[in-house]
């Protein structure tokens, strides 16, 4: 029973890399979209959250169902729990992703935001993938200076997103009100994808070495 208790742990830990995988893949697609204004691209992210959101909920089950079978203890039961947790910011770091390209999907053939804030978006949609591809190796490996290297490329995103918000707000602002709109909801999606990731180097973090690291840290 303990051989088999193992394996199902293993396959929990093997699901949530599976699962990162694909939300790196539509990030990666969408920002993509986003900067392209690829309609073709947008579709296929948005067709395609509906496999996170079913891996997702088929490792809950699996975890769940851990939970009420094997009643474990100790570092086997905070990795159950946290996979349901971590199982829970991957889906939303795909709905993240999605919303990018819906943005993309709403403008098309036009780009999202105007010339003067594409640098910006770019260099934001490059460290969002960036981290999705961190995450995956840091739930492949529990290597904690990859989940310091999250955070510290979350740092970068926070800095660009408070930046979109100076240069909508500011007095040389030109753009139309739906340019504020879609520039600011952007901005957002692309700022929360990075803080999920965040979220879960912290659980994986703790997993590995025992400390918690507090969220406003």
């Amino acid at each position: 029973m303990r051989e088999v208790f193992q394996q199902e742990l293993r396959e929990v830990q093997e699901r949530l890399v599976e699962i990162s995988t694909l939300v790196a893949i539509s990030i990666e697609n969408a920002t993509r979209a986003f900067t392209e204004s690829n309609v073709s691209l947008a579709e296929t992210v948005i067709a395609d959250d509906d496999k996170i959101d079913i891996a997702a909920a088929e490792l809950d089950e699996l975890a769940i169902n851990i939970l009420a079978r094997q009643q474990p203890v100790a570092r086997d039961l905070r990795i159950v729990v946290s996979a349901l947790r971590i199982s829970a910011s991957l889906e939303r770091m795909g709905d993240m992703a999605e919303h990018i390209a819906q943005l993309a999907r709403y403008r098309f053939p036009e780009k999202v935001v105007p010339k003067s804030l594409r640098p910006t978006f770019a260099e934001m949609g490059q460290l969002d993938v960036q981290i999705a591809r961190m995450l995956v190796e840091l739930l492949t490996t529990e290597d904690v200076k990859i989940a310091e290297a999250i955070r510290n490329e979350d740092d970068k995103v926070d800095a660009l997103h408070l930046s979109v918000f100076d240069k909508v707000l500011g007095e040389t602002w030109k753009g139309q009100a739906v340019d504020t709109v879609d520039a600011t909801l952007a901005s957002r999606y692309h700022e929360r994808f990075a803080d999920h990731a965040v979220s879960i180097a912290k659980k994986v973090q703790y997993l590995a070495t025992g400390d918690w690291v507090p969220q406003g840290d």
